[in-house]
């Protein structure tokens, strides 16, 4: 009987309920896009392309492990081990090759190099091939061949490999020869296809050191398989591959082909045996993605985190929007409800309607969510991967948990929403209910109370927020004080409005009639206009803190590493680096009196991450200021094994001058190094500065990132110097500054993307509450036109409302915005100041008005359609 009758009222209030559908749905399409997005993560599948004849892979453990034994009072002991990834490639000894050759069961074991090798640009081929004393490019007769750029250079990443490792995949010639001399190279038919190769053209190709011609002797492609999508792959020689990888004693993987006859399982733990106690794994099947596309694995973490921390504040954003909708739609049907009271109905089963109502509406809105929600995830995954925060090679998994995920919260969230917002009036009187419909009352007790232990917990989590140092920690707590100040905002807002009305009431009533009106509803009508106020203020609220969050971070940083280059001249290449051979070319150049070679990564310490530099310390003190607080440059530059570290890492590591710092460089290779300066300009020059030889050669790309240059030198001479590195430029310092801007708002753009879908649903909130708010009042319309109020009075009433509730909204979404602002600034740059656009924040707050205009004039002019007397009576 009851559902019968819930399932009346959805037909005969279509219009009450759509608001609330509409929101359910969003939110339903929000957290199954982001549960997609978080399982891919989880389980994304990892393809892989060079290992695809190799059903066993061997690689080196890429992972820092620690385990810890915490003793027990009944004598017993609790062995907790952990792992986190490191952020280069780890190496394999060589050694692994002779021992997994000799074992039972294994056919073949082929050794592979894999190192950065990118194409620059091109020759055209020569009628005969130069002399070593020749110089390069030149054709016959001496003619010089122009080198040309590459017509197509794909965005894939571009490896190199020794030939004798082509099985693996397996590459077989289609057209040339192996290479057998060290300027020899294979290429891929993609790669020639794209850009016209042929055997015979000469080849610049950028590797781990200077970019260096080399003559096509054949082109390869995959057999019995298409061509790699992922990747790039040139061959060279086994001599020049070596020299190139420039890890001698050490191959990247070993790849096993078993024996005629040979289970694979078996085989495996046969291997794993003889290399047991080593740091070598054994992967097989899909676990072999993993081991070559170690950007992909490491990209799962970040899609955890993210999807996590979208999802997580999609959760929160949804229940607060949800509750907020379902509050407005239960206060408009507040008479109905009475009548219901007041006929009898008891309070179990005004709550079973309302709970049964939001059912049926939250099935039909959370079906419909989580089929919008899917293409969504799919064209979130695709924007990610654009944006490069994830590579292509993780495949999005669509599983059924983020959909019966999101289908189980639109249901308990809509049920949940329904009950709480109809506890007050399931519980009065039946004598009281008609009376209770008429007039509003204020807020119960009880939502006073959990008001202000919101503000309370808002309060406490901005003050968290000014102690907290690092980005990792801070952004949650950035986000989730937003979430709870609004969250406090909507239990209290009706006493916000009412007190906000006080203070408008001289500047509306200015306004003529359409002002009296205004704040007469404004001060009557107070928890209507508080269900307005609530997802407006979040907007703006949200919408700034994402804007303004990382320009504060950023412009800290980039003023840190403005005053910290006294460099004239930054050296900045288009291509992976700049090699070590420009830098040294330009130190010999006319006026330069230092070049240093900057180059970064992230290390371990412990378990923990933290950027680091690697920096050329001759001259360094030309160059480099990191204000220094402790020790000094020049112990920094003068010792063996030295670093320097940040005021920030020294805290939080305890260390000081003299200390011992022990850290895993980039590839997981364990260092002792004693901290020689102590410096403050952490958030631009990194937590850590280590020696650049020694970082650079755990690197998968040890070209300098920029190389600082001081002296007199003109920016002629030095790009004269520069010929011979095609992609390398000369920047003056305020260029470079500009450039790092840019590439700090292209990384920004993945999180703003991030958060621009919770903005959207929580903009979608507020336009749907207007409407429902506005829609509603049809019958106090008519009532006006018939007191004499004109159509136009009116409209000038609802537009005076709406300015009121932006003004309102703007004035608590900006205070909360600026007090969460200012706490992350305090903590992450020890300033009080962040970066705050003006005419950025003038267009949140324009957009936000037009938004409410809209939503409010719109349907306000549809409920003035009708005619007063015909509405009035209707409404009887």
């Amino acid at each position: 009987m009851m559902l019968r009758y819930a399932l009346q009222t959805i037909r005969d209030r279509k219009g009450g309920f759509l608001g609330a559908f509409l929101a359910l749905m969003c939110a339903a399409a929000l957290i199954t896009a982001c549960g997609t997005l978080l399982e891919t993560g989880l389980r994304g599948r990892i393809a892989t392309e060079r290992y695809a004849a190799a059903p066993l892979v061997v690689s080196a453990d890429q992972n820092v492990h620690r385990t810890t034994v915490k003793h027990k009072g009944n004598g017993k002991t609790k062995v907790k081990h952990k792992a986190k990834p490191v952020a280069e490639r780890a190496w394999l000894p060589a050694d692994v090759l002779d021992r997994v050759s000799a074992l039972e069961g294994v056919g073949k074991a082929v050794p592979e190099l894999t190192f950065m090798a990118q194409p620059m640009s091109s020759r055209a081929a020569t009628s005969s091939r130069p002399t070593s004393g020749q110089a390069a490019g030149k054709g016959e007769g001496g003619a010089r061949s122009e080198p040309r750029p590459l017509a197509h250079l794909s965005a894939r990443p571009s490896y190199g490999h020794s030939w004798d490792s082509a099985p693996l995949t397996p590459f077989h010639l289609v057209a040339g020869r192996a290479p057998s001399a060290d300027d020899d190279v294979v290429i891929d038919r993609v790669l020639a296809g794209q850009n016209g190769l042929k055997p015979g053209d000469r080849l610049i190709v950028q590797s781990t050191r200077a970019p260096r011609p080399y003559r096509i002797s054949g082109i390869a492609a995959p057999a019995g398989q298409r061509d790699l999508r992922q990747q790039t792959s040139l061959f060279f020689s086994s001599d020049e591959a070596e020299r190139l990888a420039a890890r001698p004693g050490r191959i990247t993987a070993l790849g096993v082909t078993p024996a005629p006859g040979t289970d694979l399982a078996r085989l495996k733990q046969r291997v794993e045996q003889v290399l047991k106690g080593t740091s070598a794994q054994v992967a097989t099947g899909e676990d072999r993605g993993p081991v070559e596309f170690l950007d992909a694995a490491g990209a799962r973490i970040k899609l955890v985190s993210m999807g996590g921390a979208m999802g997580g504040t999609s959760l929160l954003v949804a229940i607060l929007v949800v509750v907020g909708t379902f509050a407005l739609s239960i206060q408009q049907r507040h008479r109905e409800l009475a009548l219901l009271r007041a006929i009898a109905a008891t309070p179990g089963q005004i709550r079973r309607l309302l709970g049964r109502e939001a059912l049926v509406v939250g099935a039909a809105a959370g079906v419909l969510g989580v089929l919008a929600g899917l293409p969504l995830a799919d064209w979130l995954h695709g924007r990610f991967i654009d944006m490069g925060a994830i590579p292509v090679t993780l495949e999005r998994t669509a599983g059924v948990f983020p959909a019966c995920a999101a289908l189980v919260v639109t249901l308990v969230g809509a049920w949940a929403a329904a009950r709480i917002s109809g506890r007050r009036i399931a519980r009065i009187r039946p004598a009281e209910a008609m009376a209770e419909s008429a007039v509003e009352r204020g807020p119960a007790r009880g939502r006073i109370v959990a008001g202000l232990v919101l503000l309370a917990g808002g309060a406490a989590l901005v003050g968290v927020l000014s102690v907290l140092r690092t980005e990792a920690a801070a952004t949650p707590v950035t986000f989730l004080a937003v979430v709870v100040s609004a969250t406090a905002v909507s239990l209290l807002g009706p006493y916000l409005v009412r007190f906000a009305a006080v203070l408008l009431a001289g500047p509306l009533r200015a306004a003529g009639a359409g002002g009296s009106l205004a704040t007469a509803n404004i001060r009557g009508n107070s928890a209507r206009m508080a269900s307005v106020v609530t997802p407006l203020t979040l907007l703006i609220g949200m919408t700034c803190t994402v804007l303004f969050v990382q320009p504060t971070l950023g412009d800290a940083a980039r003023a840190q590493a403005r005053d910290g280059v006294r460099a004239t001249w930054v050296l900045a290449a288009q291509g992976p680096g700049v090699p070590s051979e420009a830098a040294g070319a330009v130190r010999g150049a006319p006026g330069v009196t230092a070049a240093t070679e900057v180059v970064r990564t992230t290390v371990r310490v412990g378990l923990d991450k933290y950027q680091a530099q690697g920096v050329t310390r001759a001259g360094l003190a030309r160059t480099w200021d990191p204000d220094v607080t402790s020790g000094s440059l020049a112990a920094f530059a003068r010792g063996h094994d030295t670093a320097a570290i940040s005021e920030l890492a020294a805290d939080q590591l305890g260390l000081r001058t003299g200390s011992a710092l022990k850290l895993h460089l980039g590839d997981g290779t364990p260092a002792t190094l004693t901290v020689a300066a102590v410096y403050r300009r952490g958030l631009g020059f990194g937590d850590l500065t280590l020696p650049h030889d020694l970082l650079a050669r755990h690197m998968d790309n040890p070209l300098a990132a920029t190389v600082l240059v001081a002296g007199q030198g003109s920016r002629d001479e030095l790009a004269a110097a520069l010929q011979r590195f095609p992609g390398v430029s000369v920047l003056s310092a305020e260029t470079a500054d500009r450039l790092q801007a840019d590439r700090q708002q292209e990384n920004a753009a993945v999180n703003y993307l991030a958060m621009g879908l919770i903005l959207a649903f929580t903009a979608i909130a507020v336009v749907n509450t207007l409407a429902m708010s506005v829609s509603e009042r049809i019958r106090e319309f008519a009532m006006l036109r018939l007191a004499g109020a004109t159509r136009r009075q009116v409209l000038r009433m609802l537009r005076a409302e709406a300015l009121s509730v932006l003004l309102i909204s703007t004035a608590l979404g900006s205070g909360i915005a600026l007090a969460v602002l200012t706490a992350f600034s305090i903590g992450m740059t020890g300033s009080a100041a962040p970066s705050v656009l003006p005419l950025l924040y003038a267009t949140v707050v324009g957009a936000a008005a037009l938004l409410a205009l809209a939503a409010t004039a719109l349907p306000g002019r549809l409920a003035l359609r009708a005619r007063p007397a015909e509405t009035a009576m209707s409404r009887q």
